[in-house]
């Protein structure tokens, strides 16, 4: 790549998206050096990784990583590090060029793409797409948050080949190049406070994470297509900003494709409406995936994949681990996992998601976020109990009781292992007992997936 020869680039994060721009680097024969803010000793296994590749010049790690970076040519930056941080600001007006893997990926990818945000749903919305065009026969790459990375295998991919990505806030925010079909899904807000130790990434105001999420239609043109959410505001407003094709998919009104009854997707074709799943025909639980499935069929359809391949292709289709997944059901309790769950508005999807009475599993640490609409739920869900953990406990419990909850509320506990006990004992027959923490988890676990691991290993154990 001529565009890369005789530039000093500099690579700011080396986690999974660090290695994989390594990679690619390497792929093409171009030194870089990598820079990190955590310590070499807590990088051991990446640094193994990176030094086989051969193509790092130098590492910088801990507190002085972003020392003299107004050296470099060119800054790659991964999704958590700040696009806003004054050593970026300083480098970027000292002529250094800034980018980002999705970016450097999406310049050079020969593939159809297919993006998809919104606050929350994004994974298996994502997932779902991908699985309809694999089912179509299609050769189909699945990255951004969700998959693997994929700015290393890009030389590999083909024209005809279908990349689908699911794609944050931080990656979108910088971009200049829109995907062929965009897929926003419902947005609320999230990554109002920086909740992680290893990253520095946040939007300082609500306004600033919608007009990041905006990124994925602006640079569309009139044959590209838009999936909005009809149902939601702010997505809905979106078609404002693309010059593609728009369709929209709801859940409380007609649209191109909706959940008819709370429990059917219809899809509108030209010449007549087709009932595509019912939920009790799904591996999926609950109202809000059906919107999901909406969505993703709405995109399978505009991608050419016939309504008897969506059909196939949705029923057999399963939950993302993480995402309202069953664990096990014993005696006589049902255990679920969602601890992806890391702001209230899946919580409340999850909770609507069942009939039995919940013992609730919330907590963690403050994303900033509003928990008064949650209490408000759980006075018309039958609520066996809640356990409330982490930093959070005391605002949650008061947010909940001044809704109105008289329930048990349980706190003080500082493993998974008393936690699930303790929920094992709150849970009666027929009961349902259910993590999904509506905050992050930095306080007590690694992250989302540690914690879910943990909680899933505890039920095993019971």
């Amino acid at each position: 790549m001529s565009m890369y020869k005789n530039k000093k680039i500099a690579i700011i994060g080396i986690s999974v998206e660090g290695i994989d721009a390594v990679k690619y680097f390497a792929s093409i024969g171009i030194h870089v050096d990598c820079l990190d803010r955590r310590n070499e000793d807590s990088l051991k296994d990446t640094l193994d990784v990176i030094k086989n590749l051969k193509n790092v010049d130098s590492f910088r790690f801990g507190e002085s990583y972003l020392k003299n970076l107004s050296s470099y040519d060119i800054i790659v930056r991964t999704p958590g590090m700040l696009l806003r941080a004054l050593e970026l600001e300083k480098a970027k007006n000292s002529g250094c060029q800034i980018t980002s893997m999705t970016k450097l990926f999406l310049d050079i990818c020969p593939a159809s793409t297919i993006g998809v945000t919104g606050t929350k749903g994004k994974g298996t919305t994502s997932t779902l797409i991908a699985s309809i065009l694999k089912e179509d026969g299609k050769n189909v790459y699945l990255g951004g948050n969700v998959g693997t990375p994929l700015l290393s295998r890009v030389q590999e991919m083909k024209s005809t080949d279908w990349v689908v990505l699911e794609m944050s806030s931080f990656q979108l925010e910088d971009l200049h190049k829109s995907p062929h079909i965009a897929v926003v899904l419902r947005v609320t807000q999230d990554h109002l406070q920086n909740t992680d130790p290893n990253a520095s990434n946040f939007h300082e105001t609500r306004d600033a994470y919608v007009q990041a999420k905006t990124q994925i239609v602006r640079f569309q043109k009139k044959d590209d297509f838009a999936i909005f959410c009809k149902d939601d505001k702010t997505s809905a407003s979106f078609a404002s900003f693309t010059s593609g094709k728009v369709l929209h998919y709801g859940r409380l009104t007609r649209a191109d494709s909706y959940v008819r009854d709370e429990s059917t997707v219809v899809l509108q074709t030209e010449n007549r409406e087709i009932d595509i799943c019912t939920l009790d025909a799904i591996h999926l639980r609950g109202a809000h995936n059906l919107e999901n499935i909406a969505a993703a069929t709405l995109a399978g359809y505009v991608a050419h994949v016939t309504v008897d391949v969506i059909i196939r292709a949705v029923k057999k289709f399963k939950p993302l681990e993480h995402r309202l997944e069953f664990v096990r059901k014993v005696h006589g309790v049902t255990y679920y996992n969602d601890s992806f769950s890391t702001v209230p508005e899946p919580t409340i999807a999850a909770l609507q998601s069942f009939q039995e009475p919940i013992v609730l599993i919330i907590g963690g640490t403050d994303k900033g976020s509003d928990f008064t609409t949650l209490g408000q739920i759980l006075m018309n869900r039958s609520i066996r109990g809640i356990i409330v953990i982490g930093a959070i406990t005391k605002k949650i419990c008061t947010v909940f009781k001044k809704s109105g909850y008289e329930g048990s509320l349980v706190t003080g506990l500082a493993t998974m292992h008393e936690i699930v006990n303790r929920a094992s004992t709150l849970a009666q027959n027929g009961d349902v007992v259910l993590l999904s923490p509506a905050c992050a988890s930095f306080d007590m676990f690694k992250n989302y997936k540690q914690r879910g691991i943990l909680f899933k290993n505890e039920v095993s154990l019971l």
